[in-house]
């Protein structure tokens, strides 16, 4: 029996390989392929595949995000897709039925479809795979918020503690995180970064602006009933009124 098959990636050449490498699969059957978290959830409660190519850094949802969205019995046997986010394999670490580090190969490929037959066909039996149940229930009982970061610039790939960004600004499908005198763009929204980021340690102030709390000094009213935020290090920010309610709740809590 074929194996129904779903691609999840936001490139559409990284979809573009996995299809090309499954070729060679004669009992993979492609039932479609989404470029957002959004879609992948909708293709697997319509399609109801046995096997999710996964990418775990999407925009908007990214993948655990996903498969939170389902019940260990209904969810497909998962492969997870990433590139640099080796702090996001830490999630999974112990629970992972196998996962694809980019750029990887035909051969890489192939033993991971090896392994995920063995959990369709458990599965057919109706044998729940223990790890991917042990998985869903780490995920939704302990949320994990980023503590590093991936930047790839000028041919360099570095991580960022999350600890180090002063502020984050909106830029088009990338955000540029501030980390004192330097500036890197990561391909991010704002909202997706923001629910990854701690919000004990950040907070959105503006549709385009997140700040790390224990950077702010000051906070001086304007005119319009707007505020601007004032950093440590000068740097002025502005503070929306759609903002201002949260903002300061949360610092009159610690007062």
């Amino acid at each position: 029996m074929k194996i129904r098959t779903l691609i999840v990636d936001d490139e559409p050449l990284a979809r573009d390989r996995v299809k090309r490498f499954l070729r060679d699969e004669t009992e993979i059957s492609l039932v479609g392929e989404c470029g957002n978290g959004a879609e992948a959830i909708l293709a697997i409660q319509n399609e109801k595949p046995d096997l999710v190519f996964l990418d775990i850094q999407m925009p908007e949802k990214n993948g655990f995000e996903v498969i939170k969205s389902f019940e260990a019995e209904t969810l497909p046997t998962i492969i997870f897709v990433t590139a640099y986010d080796q702090y996001a394999l830490q999630a999974f670490d112990v629970h992972a039925i196998d996962y694809l580090l980019k750029p990887f190969n035909r051969e890489r490929l192939h033993r991971a479809v090896s392994r995920a037959r063995q959990d369709v066909e458990h599965k057919r039996l109706g044998n729940l795979d223990e790890r991917l149940s042990s998985l869903l229930a780490g995920l939704k009982s302990e949320r994990k918020y980023l503590e590093r970061l991936v930047v790839k610039s000028v041919g360099r790939v570095f991580f960022l503690k999350a600890d180090e960004i002063d502020w984050i600004e909106a830029s088009g499908n990338y955000v540029k995180l501030h980390i004192g005198r330097e500036s890197h763009m990561i391909r991010e929204t704002m909202n997706g970064i923001e629910t990854k980021l701690d919000p004990d340690k950040f907070l959105r102030i503006h549709r385009s602006t997140v700040v790390h709390i224990d950077r702010i000094k000051e906070l001086h009213p304007m005119f319009s009933g707007d505020y601007a935020v004032i950093l440590r290090n000068g740097t002025e920010l502005a503070l929306s009124r759609n903002y201002r309610e949260r903002f300061l709740e949360l610092f009159e809590n610690e007062s």
